[in-house]
């Protein structure tokens, strides 16, 4: 099995390099702010967007200072993301660790969000590539647009896969393509190479979307989230829409169960067994292997070589990961 660390290891210096870059842009004048951002930082996710920007402009040039500032911006704005969500979503804990409206309060998280969305813009600017900034306005902008939608689906009750696809691309999906168009940008690659990569992007994001959503029906011990969290807030997701779509006739009851507008914990738990007994799982991780599948042909217009490599690594790695 692909491990993210086997991955990391090969741009470790610049995973460093851009921690470093990435502390030392979000430090200011106030000490209440440096406290909290300081200890925020202290706790790093994946990176696996700035670990796809980074691996664009390797596998079409070579990692550079702006290389290094386009991986900052979509690590800043993913995080402004993480930081406003926590907010909406009354969220207590992120990875185990205490968010910052957990420790705070929503005032001062919301504020820390506002800043990294600012400093996200800034590196982008820093780029000197109008483009770049446009990908991360943009970037925002389809964020934003992902999470309504996703609101909408749940309070309209849109239960169709086309619905479910439409939301993960833009809340998901939209932000891998950003990080391999940052890192295209940076290293100004071509037109087709970008397209090609950006293509693969889309599907790598979509995968890891529907493998969070497959994290819901199992026990949070390894993924810091509470089971069935998505379905408390009304979303339902691939595993229980495949089975709720694939007999109308027969998951009638549990539609109806799915709209009510408060969930019993013993609810939740019929409706993610309903999943699972009616192989709602195995279709999701079939999904993913179709997918995977599709990005194949979008890879193989690159040189074979270790970067290519990596782009494939990291798409199994999505699909076998356990957090």
């Amino acid at each position: 099995m692909t491990q993210l660390s086997d991955i990391q290891a090969t741009i470790a210096p610049e995973l460093r390099a851009l921690n470093e870059r990435i502390s030392s842009r979000l430090h200011t004048s106030n000490a209440l702010m440096n406290s909290v951002i300081e200890n925020y930082l202290k706790v790093k996710g994946k990176q696996i967007r700035p670990i796809l920007v980074m691996l664009a402009a390797r596998l079409l040039g070579s990692v550079n200072e702006r290389t290094l500032a386009s991986a900052s911006a979509v690590e800043l704005l993913h995080n402004a993301s993480l930081i406003h969500d926590d907010v909406v979503d009354d969220t207590k804990t992120r990875r185990g660790v205490a968010t910052i409206n957990g420790i705070w309060d929503n005032h001062i998280a919301v504020l820390v969000g506002d800043y990294f969305v600012s400093m996200a813009l800034q590196e982008a600017i820093s780029t000197g590539d109008h483009r770049a900034i446009a990908c991360i306005a943009n970037l925002g902008k389809l964020l934003s647009l992902g999470e309504i939608d996703q609101i909408y689906n749940a309070r309209f009750h849109q239960l169709t896969e086309d619905a479910y696809f439409g939301v993960i691309n833009r809340k998901t999906a939209s932000l891998f393509v950003a990080c391999v168009e940052m890192g295209a940008y940076a290293v100004d690659a071509d037109a087709e190479s970008l397209r090609h990569l950006s293509r693969f992007a889309e599907l790598l994001g979509l995968c890891f979307q529907i493998k969070d959503d497959i994290f819901d029906y199992f026990d949070d011990e390894l993924i810091g989230k509470p089971t069935g969290n998505d379905l408390r807030e009304g979303k339902i997701t691939l595993p229980l829409l495949h089975v709720l779509l694939a007999e109308p006739d027969e998951s009638a009851p549990m539609v109806q169960l799915s709209r009510k507008e408060q969930l019993t914990d013993a609810e939740i738990l019929e409706l993610i067994e309903y999943a699972k007994a009616g192989g709602g799982i195995e279709y999701a991780y079939d999904r993913m292997e179709q997918l995977y599948r599709e990005s194949l042909p979008e890879l193989e217009y690159f040189p074979a070589g270790p970067d290519r490599d990596a782009f494939d690594a990291l798409f199994r790695y999505v699909i076998s990961r356990n957090k």
